[in-house]
């Protein structure tokens, strides 16, 4: 049996402490993020204005023209419930240019001008708001590549990063998230009808029970056939993590010295914290 379930009390304690200590030690006190509406922006939203006092986080809205009436409602119940500073700063305007340049361009390629355009508006309120970006992403996206390079993915801190999507629902169970959040179907409306697990094909049920085995239990994709997973199933999600590892990392840097950034030059004494 894969048990996926954490202990939610040192959790909250690990994460509020980690979003206090990364964002005090570098200069800041105060948090920026963007709120969709979704179960990931909620519980870094929770969990922030739980490390550093809600009237230090700056919670955006950002909609495009596409997006859901409910899940600006969504996003409200959040501000209402933990009473976070809060924008909300529509993009169409800056999105619908460039999409109009190019009639043939498929949802992908919008979706992606979507949420790196909502990047330039959350580092932009960084500096207005004097906080630190956080990240909203889990480790399932990020293992699966489910996210948008210098999109979604930009941020200056990541409190979700080691968390599967199945152990976010449990923890923001466990925190208050708004009941409506938590059981709607996940998604990144970035169009009418789209969802995470239509897109992905499988549910994140699934795929964190063998991500599980393949990265926490370091299990070979064999070893995952043998426990029950098929064939087909386990090499596309093998795919997936190789094929997006990309982005994962900092750009790799061709290495012509005795010390190189990402290579040799990796740990917080190097650069004086």
């Amino acid at each position: 049996m894969i048990d996926l379930s954490i202990n939610t009390k040192l959790a909250t304690q690990i994460l509020s402490n980690f979003i206090y200590s990364e964002i005090t030690r570098v200069g800041f006190s105060r948090a920026v993020l963007g709120l969709s509406g979704g179960l990931d922006s909620a519980l870094s939203c929770f969990l922030a204005a739980r490390a550093m006092g809600p009237e230090k986080v700056l919670a955006v809205r950002m909609p495009y023209r596409s997006s859901s009436q409910d899940s600006l409602d969504d996003a409200q119940r959040v501000i209402d419930a933990i009473g976070v500073n809060s924008l909300t700063i529509p993009i169409t305007e800056m999105v619908d240019p460039l999409i109009e340049r190019f009639p043939d361009m498929d949802n992908m390629r919008k979706g992606n001008i979507m949420a790196r355009v909502r990047m330039v508006v959350l580092f932009d309120q960084s500096a207005a708001f004097n906080g630190l970006v956080l990240g909203t992403g889990n480790k399932t996206e990020i293992l699966l590549g489910y996210t948008t390079i210098y999109g979604d993915s930009a941020c200056a801190i990541n409190p979700l990063g080691d968390l599967y999507k199945t152990q976010v629902r449990q923890l923001s169970r466990d925190l208050g998230v708004p009941q409506a959040v938590i059981t709607k179907p996940p998604s990144a409306d970035l169009w009418s009808g789209q969802t995470d697990e239509g897109e992905l094909g499988f549910t994140y049920e699934e795929v964190d029970r063998l991500l599980f085995l393949l990265v926490d239990e370091r299990y070979s994709p064999q070893e995952c056939v043998e426990a029950g997973f098929s064939q087909a199933f386990v090499d596309e999600v093998v795919r997936k993590v190789q094929r997006n590892h990309f982005k994962r990392v900092m750009p790799p840097i061709c290495k012509l010295n005795n010390r190189t950034i990402g290579y040799d030059f990796l740990y917080p004494r190097d650069w004086g914290t």
